[in-house]
């Protein structure tokens, strides 16, 4: 009797043999730069598929080329990553912010247009608005709670809803928690769409991680981590990674060879081993998140809690959006101290077991301040309207004991 297994089964195994590697139980290093062809009309046909001169032939596998194009690493992670997401394939980077700006350059061009969810990570927000406005592409911005139809009119009256290309958003929102509706925005795109030209849906998923949401279940087009996150889970690697359709990511992958930002061998090596425990760490992250979560919504010192499991029916659109798309609370906790600047800076000072420290999803748990520190390149004004203010502190809950967190954080409260 067969049985599909589950992906945190094959993360061990999926897309290696050890034969090709001299028994070795887990893959290599292929710390090389280049490979050798077994004869001249191999090198002629890798690189004929490699630079899109025809299509592989069914059956026919990648043949290895060069570290820039190819590497067993890369290849063997790419195929374990699709698993999660139920894609068809995977591109994986040098960082998030490589994944982000190259997909961003691939299916953008001069004139047009980028509708945006609020908030956005600070790195994303800045290419955005900074850099991609250079090469005449701007953007229009929507907000949490607006529905499919406001969107769409929002569009409209932008005056540039014909050169609309790509929806992108962020869901959970970092820091805020904020979702968007997967869904709803793929209607957006569709809307959007002509007989020549489709409008993509992308969304960094970064917040939740590969476990906790699918957004190419929801009808996402593409899907986009900061691998530095979850993914890589130790706060040792810096890597990204792009998923979807084959034709899609295989767009991406050409982009990807010539501006060169692939990721190394040994960030590949990095990557497989941290796939390993992903599941183990995402859960005990989320549960450890939702008793300090639960803590500090019972603290006289912490006027408010960001969190998705703290949403209830009477939130609404947001709850809903929640039971839909999401399949954990998460592990990332925001809250707004009693006080100003001052206050956060104390506790955040007064930390012990938590590292005062930027990025997230690591097994160690951190904490800063966005308003200066991770979103502080946002607009001021933008940040007051998205409540990213000086009493707001982010958490990164990692996988320590949930008792010894919550006493650090109540000794840090005391101090205030």
């Amino acid at each position: 009797m067969s049985q599909e297994m589950k992906p945190e089964s094959l993360m061990m195994s999926y897309g290696y043999n050890p034969e090709l590697s001299e028994g070795a139980i887990k893959c290599p290093i292929f710390q090389t730069s280049t490979f050798v062809f077994k004869n001249a009309e191999d090198g002629k046909s890798f690189f004929e598929v490699a630079y899109g001169h025809r299509s592989k032939q069914q059956d026919e596998e990648m043949g290895l080329i060069y570290s820039r194009i190819n590497n067993p690493n890369l290849e063997i992670l790419e195929s374990r990553l699709t698993l999660w997401d139920k894609a068809e394939d995977c591109a994986v980077f040098e960082s998030g912010m490589a994944a982000i700006s190259t997909v961003l350059l691939e299916f953008l061009k001069p004139g047009d247009v980028l509708l945006i969810s609020s908030p956005l990570y600070g790195g994303s927000d800045h290419f955005i608005k900074k850099i991609l406005t250079k090469f005449g592409i701007n953007s229009i911005t929507f907000k949490v709670g607006q529905t499919t139809e406001e969107i769409i009119e929002l569009v409209k009256a932008s005056g540039y809803a014909d050169q609309l290309a790509m929806v992108y958003i962020e869901t959970p929102a970092n820091p805020t928690n904020d979702l968007i509706d997967i869904p709803g925005a793929k209607a957006v795109a569709n809307y959007f769409s002509t007989a020549n030209k489709e409008v993509y849906l992308a969304v960094d998923n970064t917040y939740m991680g590969p476990v906790w949401q699918h957004p190419l279940q929801h009808g996402a087009d593409l899907v986009l981590y900061s691998a530095t996150k979850y993914i890589g889970g130790h706060s040792d690697v810096i890597a990204g990674a792009c998923l979807g359709s084959k034709e899609l990511i295989g767009r991406v992958k050409v982009l990807r060879t010539f501006l060169g930002n692939m990721a190394s061998p040994n960030t590949g090596w990095l990557l497989l081993r941290s796939l390993e425990t992903l599941k183990i760490r995402m859960d005990m992250q989320a549960l450890n998140a939702n008793q300090v979560a639960n803590y500090l919504n019972h603290h006289p010192m912490v006027e408010k809690v960001y969190f998705i499991g703290n949403l209830t029916p009477a939130d609404g659109m947001q709850y809903e959006i929640k039971n839909k798309q999401c399949l954990s609370n998460g592990g990332m906790i925001s809250f707004d101290i009693k006080g100003g600047e001052k206050e956060a800076f104390t506790f955040l000072n007064e930390l012990k077991l938590i590292k005062l420290a930027v990025s997230l999803g690591g097994t160690e748990s951190l904490a800063e301040h966005p308003a200066t520190m991770t979103h502080v390149d946002l607009d001021p004004e933008l940040k007051k309207e998205l409540f990213i203010t000086e009493k707001m502190v982010r958490l990164s809950v990692g996988v320590e004991h949930a008792e010894d967190l919550i006493f650090d954080i109540e000794q840090a409260l005391a101090k205030v």
